[in-house]
C-alpha cells in the first residue's frame, strides 16, 4: 500500500511541448521554506507565452488566468519542467494550458505534477490595443 503523504509519480505529457526548465533557489522561498506561489505563477506566465509568440508575431499581453491549481508545494532545488499546449486561437487572443512537473533533487527521473493553469494572451499593437493575429501564422 502506498503512503498518502508521498505524491504519486506521473509520466510527462507527450501531447504538450516542453517550453521551460528552471530550478528555484532559496531567494524564491516564503517563510515556511516553500517556493512562493507568486514566483511559480510568474514562471508559468513566461512558459505560457512561448507558444502564443509563434502565432502573434509581435507584442502580446497576458489578459487572464482562468484557473491556477497548486497540487504540491515546490521546494528549493526542484527541477521544474513546464509543458504547454494551445487550447484555443481566437481573432486576437490565444489560450494555452501550462502544466508544471517537479523532479525532486534527490529523486531525479521521477516526476510529480505540482501545478497547472489556463492562461490567455492577447496580441497588441504598439499602443497596447488588441490587434488581429496574423493568418499566415498557421491558424
Amino acid at each position: 500500500m502506498s503512503d498518502p503523504s508521498i505524491p504519486e509519480t506521473v509520466e510527462l505529457p507527450k501531447d504538450e511541448e516542453l517550453v521551460l526548465k528552471v530550478i528555484p533557489m532559496p531567494a524564491d522561498c516564503n517563510a515556511n521554506g516553500d517556493i512562493f506561489g507568486g514566483w511559480v505563477m510568474a514562471q508559468v506566465d513566461l512558459a505560457g507565452s512561448v507558444l502564443p509568440a509563434r502565432h502573434t508575431q509581435g507584442r502580446m499581453a497576458t489578459v487572464s488566468v482562468k484557473e491556477f491549481i497548486f497540487k504540491q508545494p515546490v521546494r528549493v532545488g526542484d527541477i521544474l519542467s513546464f509543458f504547454s499546449r494551445v487550447i484555443r486561437i481566437g481573432r486576437t487572443s490565444i489560450t494555452v494550458k501550462v502544466e508544471v512537473y517537479a523532479e525532486r533533487f534527490r529523486t531525479q527521473g521521477k516526476y510529480i505534477k505540482v501545478t497547472e493553469a489556463s492562461v490567455t494572451y492577447v496580441a497588441i499593437d504598439e499602443q497596447g490595443r488588441p490587434r488581429e493575429i496574423p493568418k499566415a501564422a498557421g491558424n
